[in-house]
């Protein structure tokens, strides 16, 4: 059995995911076009990058985030929007929030970690009032979509472990669909969300997945000559542009849904 992924480095995690989920949800937002003054629910919130995101493109009139992660939380209470948004450790399964607390519910990248992404989607439909939206975008796991698919692939090809989220099938499109019908969301809409990062050049990308939160491990027990390999393995994955920069892709799928 793979070992549980923990995220218990914000900065690192800063570096290697949070550029991509805000990437990812900018696109994500606009999407949603919710109105201004609604009361936020960003459930697995991380090091707060989509929290942040959240802040700046829906003015909200409040935010509250949970994880499991005490670590994430206190790199998320370092970004300057204490005056809209407020963290706290939870378990997506079971938050803690009344009924009808907020207005909207967010999962951004995190369904596929919830060991019974059922029992998520409920709770968020739990503490959303009448009227109010549920929705989550999520990297596509079984079709390449992951950022860092072809590193992953590459670590294990070289026989190092590189944990499993538990619920992978969770970010297909139809499962989404099916989630959120099945939680008796009404309106449920899809969609895909293609993204792309620059890395300044291949060292750039060499150190940003050397703090990678998912692969750090996988990495540190790798031996310099398994090292050497993969980083000769994964150049040949980019071509670079003119002045060196690599470009990296991705792309994840998206849901919403409202109560009735």
């Amino acid at each position: 059995m793979s070992t549980p992924i923990r995220f218990n480095d914000g900065a690192a995690y800063e570096r290697y995911m949070g550029k991509w989920s805000r990437l990812a949800g900018e696109v994500f937002l606009d999407w949603l076009a919710p109105a201004p003054g609604l009361r936020w629910l960003d459930v697995g919130c991380g090091s707060g990058a989509f929290t942040e995101t959240i802040v700046e493109r829906c003015a909200p009139s409040a935010v509250q985030g949970i994880d499991p992660s005490e670590a994430q939380l206190e790199f998320a209470r370092t970004r300057p929007i204490e005056h809209v948004a407020q963290f706290r450790q939870g378990d997506a399964m079971a938050q803690p929030f009344p009924d009808g607390t907020f207005d909207v519910a967010v999962m951004a990248l995190v369904i596929f970690f919830v060991p019974e992404p059922a029992k998520g989607v409920a709770e968020m439909r739990r503490v959303v009032a009448p009227g109010g939206m549920v929705a989550a975008y999520a990297w596509d796991m079984e079709s390449g979509g992951f950022p860092y698919d072809a590193l992953v692939g590459e670590i294990r090809a070289l026989g190092a472990d590189v944990p499993r989220p538990p619920s992978p099938e969770a970010s297909r499109l139809d499962a989404l669909r099916q989630l959120w019908a099945d939680a008796g969301l009404r309106d449920v809409v899809t969609r895909e969300i293609d993204v792309s990062r620059t890395y300044a050049d291949f060292d750039d990308y060499w150190a940003t997945i050397l703090g990678g939160a998912s692969v750090g491990g996988a990495l540190k027990s790798m031996t310099p000559n398994q090292l050497a390999t993969l980083k000769a393995r994964l150049q040949a994955h980019f071509r670079p542009e003119a002045d060196g920069r690599i470009i990296g892709h991705a792309r994840a799928n998206a849901v919403k849904g409202r109560i009735a």
